[in-house]
């Protein structure tokens, strides 16, 4: 047996050599054109110096020796025989070392050279033997983690049932090494932000063609959490970072819960970069202080910008952030955006979060729509409570807002109402820009009362439910459902943001936007009661494109009125952007008989 510690060291491997006499030195000339082939086509210059090195083994191995041995990248017209013996013995080592990397450790290597001068060759034969396997695992513990008790037992069981190099595996290097990366990582993500490999090592049998594998995993103390230690404020208070903190004095160490809060503070607008951390001393492992050090961004950003959607047309707009609003590290949130179908400015002032990461913020908003010949003009003002704690994202809202709507041919209207607002979304999906698979589900709730500066009493309910199903090993499957509901005595007095429309992008493709709803005049008005559904498949061709096929159904209608859902269905194209996919679609409106290209980014809601 050979004991290896960290990395396989090789032994003696059976070796045969055979030596021509003179070599001529290489010439100025052939140097210098090599240089010069290297930087202007790397390829052809690996390709050049290799010309005079043969490689004769398995195919598994091959490229292993072709792409990693020096020798192989040496030219041997010019050497002496004392540099060309040194060549061979480089060689042989060489190509023990990486046939050991992948598990091979009796190989039978023949190095000899052919020919002389210009023409000499370096033939490398090697027949690899049979790779090794893993025999056995002997993943020992110590430190904190090896004591008594039944929680510190599971996560022994945890750590070995996470072992990724598993008996008769095949033996390679770089997955011994992946797999005690692996390990670690696991110990010291909780409880244990000392832990260590204490010592590691491969036995290996040649003969046998097995490999035993122990690993001595030392976790030290358990570490708790004390205060915040801030570095790197110059504009800002210490209180604004701690305000962002959900880390309690006296925690238990977690490196999730760290990278969190460091994630929580990155995504602010007031600093550029941050780092959470502690010290990692097993010699002090209590009340260990969290440091927090953070670089400050500019608080004053301009921005401008432009883009098309199918939906609402061409835009172009601006927009200014300022950071520390009245010094008070308030977040003042303003912009114009003018689109060809709707118009609007806004600005809103978001304070930083308090008790419970509660977000608070109060804004004012101007708009004006044109949307299948209705015209709405809209103002409003209001205040909203915000809350994300892990998959939970809440929103509560009170909004006055005075809307005149001006539909075509028939008369225009007004409506006004101070409305309560009350949204929840809860999403489990593996990634929030680019999900295959989970679901995102989103409710709302809210009204309005006569008795409270409103034009009529109502209640608006509505759903959104979309499921993420893999197929295979890329392609997907999803299914969408919207379901709304207003009730009120009247529609009379209810602004539309209250009632349904469907139609369009991310809804109901193969139809204009929104024109799916109720006709009043040659307007197309909201209705009170809505339903949606979709289903979508997607097909990989790759990491970048794939092609979808989708059925998508809906309305908006009034109580009352006739129920039929109009399909829309067609294909489209997929393309991942670091924004998420991108979607063109080709899609037919079966009551309209046409056909919509439809264009949109396909996130989780």
């Amino acid at each position: 047996m050979r004991a290896v510690s960290e990395r396989v060291e090789h032994t003696a491997v059976p070796v045969a050599a055979q030596i021509p006499g003179e070599l001529t030195f290489r010439s100025a000339w052939r140097f210098l054109c090599a240089l010069f082939l290297a930087a202007l086509c790397p390829a052809a210059a690996a390709q050049q110096a290799t010309a005079g090195v043969v490689i004769e083994a398995p195919a598994e191995v091959r490229d292993l020796l072709r792409k990693h041995l020096s020798v192989a990248r040496r030219d041997l017209a010019g050497p002496d025989e004392a540099e060309r013996l040194r060549l061979i013995r480089d060689a042989r080592r060489e190509a023990a070392a990486l046939l050991d990397t992948e598990g091979y450790f009796a190989p039978v290597i023949e190095v000899r050279t052919d020919g002389a001068g210009n023409a000499t060759r370096l033939v490398i034969q090697v027949d690899p033997g049979r790779r090794a396997r893993v025999d056995t695992v002997d993943l020992q513990f110590a430190g904190d983690i090896a004591g008594p008790g039944e929680d510190r037992a599971q996560r022994r069981r945890l750590l070995r049932d996470a072992w990724s190099l598993k008996p008769g595996a095949p033996f390679r290097q770089q997955d011994w090494d992946a797999a005690k990366q692996a390990v670690l990582q696991r110990l010291v993500a909780e409880d244990y932000a000392a832990g260590a490999i204490a010592s590691s090592a491969a036995e290996v049998d040649p003969e046998s063609g097995t490999v035993d594998l122990r690993v001595v995993l030392d976790s030290g103390p358990v570490f708790t959490l004390g205060t915040l230690e801030i570095s790197g404020l110059e504009r800002y208070t210490p209180e604004l970072v701690e305000r962002y903190s959900t880390l309690s004095r006296g925690e238990r160490y977690s490196q999730e819960r760290l990278l969190a809060l460091q994630g929580a503070l990155q995504n602010t607008p007031y600093f550029s970069s941050v780092t959470v951390d502690v010290e990692h001393d097993p010699a002090n492992p209590d009340l260990v202080p969290v440091r927090v050090q953070v670089r400050e961004s500019k608080p004053k950003r301009v921005s401008f910008g432009a883009g098309y959607s199918s939906n609402t047309g061409f835009r172009v707009e601006a927009s200014f952030r300022h950071a520390d609003f009245l010094d008070r590290a308030w977040l003042l949130l303003s912009g114009v955006r003018i689109e060809q179908r709707d118009q609007f400015g806004y600005a809103d002032v978001l304070l930083p979060p308090g008790a419970g990461d509660y977000r608070h913020s109060v804004g004012v908003l101007a708009e004006r729509t044109d949307i299948q010949n209705l015209v709405t003009r809209r103002a409003a003002v209001g205040a909203v409570r915000t809350r994300s704690r892990g998959r939970i994202e809440t929103r509560l809202s009170l909004n006055y807002q005075n809307e005149l709507q001006e539909p075509a041919d028939a008369p225009e209207t007004r409506a006004k109402a101070l409305t309560l607002n009350e949204s929840w979304t809860y999403r489990k999906v593996n990634s929030l820009i680019d999900p295959r698979e989970g679901y995102v589900l989103n409710g709302q709730i809210g009204g309005a009362a006569k008795a409270l500066l409103s034009d009529q009493n109502f209640v608006r309910s509505y759903v959104r439910y979309q499921h993420y199903f893999p197929v295979g090993s890329a392609d997907m499957f999803t299914v969408r459902g919207e379901f709304g509901y207003t009730a009120a005595g009247a529609k009379t007095g209810i602004p539309q943001e209250f009632l349904f429309r469907t139609g369009g992008t991310q809804s109901v493709r193969g139809y204009a936007y929104q024109s799916l709803g109720v006709e009043e005049g040659d307007a197309v008005v909201g209705g009170q009661v809505l339903a949606v559904a979709s289903a979508e498949y997607v097909h990989w061709f790759g990491e970048r494109w794939g092609a979808a096929a989708f059925y998508d159904a809906g309305n908006a209608w009034d109580p009352g009125d006739s129920v039929k859902l109009f399909p829309g269905y067609g294909l489209g194209a997929r393309w991942r952007s670091p924004a998420g996919p991108l979607a063109l679609d080709v899609a037919y409106g079966q009551r309209d008989s046409k056909v919509r290209l439809e264009f949109s980014v396909a996130i989780a809601f």
